[in-house]
């Protein structure tokens, strides 16, 4: 159930104000609102900690390790053996890996190879790939794609908070064209209450005609009846814009006292930034939606270059010096070693040739998806700014169209009082205006849905809200 809250939202904030006894919520303040308590802009700001934790996490491919391996056999008083192999490990980039060893075995029956001396074994040495796995191998590979992952982080952090943002700005423009709806309604049946009046008073006067008055009280049951329509739309796009309302994970629903700014055509570009960016001067260089495809190609790119290497074939040599005196320096010399090597190569290789195939697929298809949504983007700013320069030159038109229309219905209303006209020329005049103040509203609505997709086209997250 939502909680209302519009006295916290309105009033602990200080950032709505007063206007003609009613409140009114300002379109800079209800998106700082969206994007500091919207659950979906919270949940974008977790991607950055994620990529951070997903960091971490690939780091820790290269965490020293202790390994203790400690068995023992006694059985009906013989001690059968009784063996200690303890190993610290240090893991570095280039699949080279530094080795400390500590072994101690003895008992009745160990193998000839466990004999060691009493005090035990030392060695130290290193591990590592000559061939597959030396330059990339898969903690390495890790590694980079996380790095990889926590910049797309970011990128994707800005797509989501944007997305919430345009839909939270148009929410805000429906809920502004139905108040002004509303208060064209509402201002013209209080002239046809008011003309009804006259009208009516100069029947009973006798310098009319009775019969006028049905023709008043026709024009204040249809302005009414206008007026209760745009009420209903009114309230719609108010619970609309409810749903972008949050304080502190609890959801906020408009009070019928609280009203748009009607001067929100003058800070719309500067809420947005999409002010002073004309079109020869925008860059997709730091689109977030393209950078986010970069990362993605770039970790795809990762992902080949290990499907490469894995033709190569496992080659692994170790070497190790041993010696029962760790505490004298010279005690380690070449003669005493423990060494070996490994190697490993399919015949067909078909399952690292087929990984690679379907990694330069991969690549190629995000390639795409990135050269074609540079293009999308690019044709769709074009047309959006073109877009903008045709509803300035609609709204100039349609301003024109109020302005005559006016006069024509001034005109109308003249001449009936002097008794050159009729009501039904007046309704009619009235009318005409009616439509053309709604569809003002409805250009004016248009042109800022057009602002909001620019900001939208261009991924912008707002730093001033």
């Amino acid at each position: 159930m939502r909680s209302f809250l519009w006295v916290i939202v309105f009033f602990a904030t200080g950032q709505v104000y007063t206007q003609q006894d009613s409140l009114v919520l300002g379109f800079k303040e209800y998106l700082g609102y969206v994007k500091k308590h919207h659950p979906v802009t919270k949940q974008a700001q977790l991607n950055i900690p994620a990529g951070q934790a997903n960091l971490m996490k690939a780091r820790g491919g290269f965490d020293p390790k202790v390994e203790v391996d400690y068995q023992r056999k006694e059985f009906k008083g013989t001690e059968y053996w009784d063996r200690l192999n303890t190993t610290f490990k240090i893991p570095t980039w280039f699949g080279i890996e530094l080795k400390g060893n500590f072994q101690q075995s003895e008992g009745n029956y160990i193998n000839p190879d466990e004999t060691l001396p009493e005090d035990g074994l030392y060695s130290a040495g290193v591990s590592m790939s000559l061939a597959q796995g030396f330059w990339i191998n898969e903690r390495m590979a890790t590694l980079r794609r996380a790095k990889l992952f926590r910049e797309q982080s970011k990128a994707e952090q800005d797509l989501q908070v944007n997305e919430v943002l345009y839909k939270a700005s148009l929410a805000y423009f429906d809920w502004l064209r139905a108040f002004r709806d509303a208060e064209v309604y509402k201002d013209f049946l209080d002239n046809a209450e008011i003309r009804f009046g006259g009208v009516r008073e100069s029947a009973l006067a006798g310098d009319i005609a009775m019969i006028d008055t049905v023709e008043a009280k026709i024009a204040v049951r249809n302005r009414a009846l206008g007026y209760e329509q745009a009420k209903v739309k009114l309230m719609k796009t108010s619970l609309e814009l409810s749903n972008f309302l949050w304080i502190d994970d609890v959801p906020v629903e408009l009070q019928p006292g609280v009203k748009p700014d009607l001067g929100t055509d003058i800070a719309i570009d500067s809420t947005l930034e999409i002010e002073g960016v004309p079109l020869d001067s925008f860059n997709l260089d730091n689109h977030p939606k393209l950078m986010s495809l970069e990362y993605k190609i770039e970790g795809l790119e990762v992902d080949k270059r290990l499907k490469a290497n894995k033709l190569l074939p496992k080659l692994d040599v170790e070497y190790n010096f041993v010696t029962e005196t760790p505490e004298l320096m010279n005690s380690f010399v070449t003669e005493n070693y423990k060494g070996g090597f490994s190697f490993q190569l399919p015949l067909f290789l078909r399952k690292e040739r087929g990984d690679l195939k379907l990694a330069k697929f991969k690549l190629r298809d995000a390639e795409f998806e990135r050269d074609n949504a540079q293009v999308e983007i690019q044709n769709k700013v074009i047309a959006i700014y073109n877009e903008l320069d045709s509803y300035i030159r609609q709204n100039q038109l349609i301003q024109d169209i109020v302005k005559d229309y006016s006069t024509l219905l001034s005109a109308e209303e003249r001449k009936f009082s002097f008794g050159e006209s009729s009501l039904f020329l007046i309704n009619t005049r009235e009318s005409k205006l009616i439509d053309a103040y709604l569809k003002q509203n409805e250009m004016e609505n248009k042109f800022f849905h057009t602002k909001a997709m620019l900001f939208k086209s261009l991924a912008i997250n707002p730093k001033m809200l």
